[in-house]
């Protein structure tokens, strides 16, 4: 699937109704808008879904009484619930045929590494605050190696790669940061390693050990080098493309596989290139291969690469939010994304992922810096707004899942909605990240 246009985001007001629904009654196919009870007490990824299947209903039977179901035939907007947890579900505009469904057993990582977090998020910004340039300069020296039909040296990638890795498993949340707070003019570059670091983050998250990873990394940075043989005009205009220009776009996959494999890329590299734009149902290309004929690490780095495809900032496109986002792949399960890698996915990043800008219920604005995966729905948010929105002096840090321990929903504090990158007044790069007011600042750390 291609980056759809995304639309602003509205309330819900009209060609749509709620209605009460007791979970025995449920039958496939209904929308699930919300529950008899907070959404991050259920195992439920995400609020807001389409029932797909009898387990689904299984599950629902044994965790609620009743569900609140959609009864309209339009689904293409989005909406924010004002109680309980905030709704991001879009609305599809059809429902998901049968044929279009493909399931497959859940994937089972051989010897899965349980990464654990070795050194502290300042240590680690400090470690890493060079790899971001160093990336930039190794992915366009391949790129401009292409234009110019010679051979490129893929060593600087490579060591890149391996760098970002063990960033990633010595502290999954430092690249993120650098890479969600600090901004670049390159579109091709940003995308390319935003992706690389969601899917380290999200490889480490599944247990993938070193290796892995690294190759996972290199992937993902190469993945849309084939882009440099391409004329420009069909780089920035992939969503008005007619059918003659769209097959000569979808042709950058196999011309940079081909190219990386003349330079002597691994092929478990050159697998995920090959890869990262095929289709849990066989909708994708080059080859239009589906299921378990996806090599494992270009599953992860397609579903990362339209994930960032749908919230990276880009001329004549609004983004998603990230949680917008994630409810368009949680909504795409078993279709264009094998279901228990969309929910691992999510699992690993969060409904609000790390440099999210949100604003809270009591009015005051920040930004996601951690979540935990037992707690979606509350991240721990650097606050740099008071509730009337005027600027903070310092920041400061809350544990949203903390602060909220047995209070009741109504009561609580908890993310109203994600704002847009570039919001007046809120720059965290003017804030120290650890909470403290001026020991280490961060504007330093990311070269701004």
């Amino acid at each position: 699937m291609d980056v759809v246009k995304s639309r602003p985001i509205q309330r819900w007001k009209v060609g749509v109704s709620q209605k009460k629904v007791s979970v025995q009654d449920l039958e496939v196919g209904m929308f699930v808008a919300d529950l008899d009870r907070p959404w991050h007490l259920t195992p439920f990824p995400i609020q807001g879904f389409y029932i797909r299947s009898q387990e689904e209903i299984r599950a629902l039977v044994s965790h609620c009484r009743w569900v609140m179901v959609d009864v309209a035939e339009a689904r293409d907007e989005l909406e924010y619930s004002e109680a309980g947890a905030p709704s991001f579900a879009r609305r599809a505009s059809r429902k998901v045929r049968d044929s279009e469904i493909v399931k497959l057993a859940p994937v089972q990582i051989r010897n899965p590494v349980d990464h654990q977090t070795t050194r502290s998020l300042k240590k680690e910004l400090k470690a890493c605050r060079n790899l971001i340039d160093s990336a930039a300069a190794a992915i366009e020296d391949v790129a401009s190696a292409l234009r110019t039909e010679s051979l490129p040296d893929l060593r600087p990638i490579t060591r890149v790669a391996r760098t970002m890795t063990a960033s990633v498993m010595r502290n999954p949340d430092a690249l993120l940061w650098l890479t969600r707070v600090r901004e670049h003019d390159d579109h091709t570059y940003r995308h390319s390693m935003r992706s690389a670091v969601w899917a380290l983050v999200f490889g480490r998250h599944l247990g993938l050990d070193e290796s892995l990873l690294t190759n996972l990394a290199t992937g993902c940075l190469l993945a849309h080098i084939g882009k440099a043989e391409l004329p420009t005009e069909l780089l920035f205009n992939e969503q008005q493309l007619d059918a003659e220009q769209f097959r000569e776009f979808r042709t950058y996959v196999e011309r940079g596989a081909r190219r990386l494999e003349e330079a002597g890329m691994p092929r478990a590299v050159v697998a995920v290139v090959r890869g990262h734009r095929e289709r849990h149902n066989g909708s994708g290309f080059p080859a239009g291969v589906r299921g378990d004929r996806i090599p494992l690490l270009a599953k992860l780095a397609g579903l990362v690469d339209f994930y960032e495809s749908l919230i990276a900032p880009r001329q004549g496109y609004e983004p998603l939010s990230p949680a917008q986002a994630v409810s368009q792949l949680f909504e795409l399960r078993n279709v264009e994304f094998q279901e228990d890698l969309v929910e691992k996915f999510i699992q690993a990043i969060g409904i609000y992922p790390i440099g999210t800008l949100v604003q809270l219920t009591n009015g005051q604005r920040g930004i996601v810096v951690s979540h935990s995966p037992k707690r979606r729905l509350m991240p721990r948010v650097m606050v740099m707004t008071d509730t009337a929105q005027q600027p903070l002096r310092s920041a400061k840090m809350i544990n949203l899942a903390a602060i909220n321990e047995g209070r009741k929903v109504e009561d609580s504090l908890r993310v109203e909605g994600c704002l847009p990158n570039g919001t007046e007044g809120l720059d965290p790069k003017r804030y120290d990240v650890t909470g403290a007011e001026t020991r280490w600042n961060l504007r330093r750390l990311v070269g701004a």
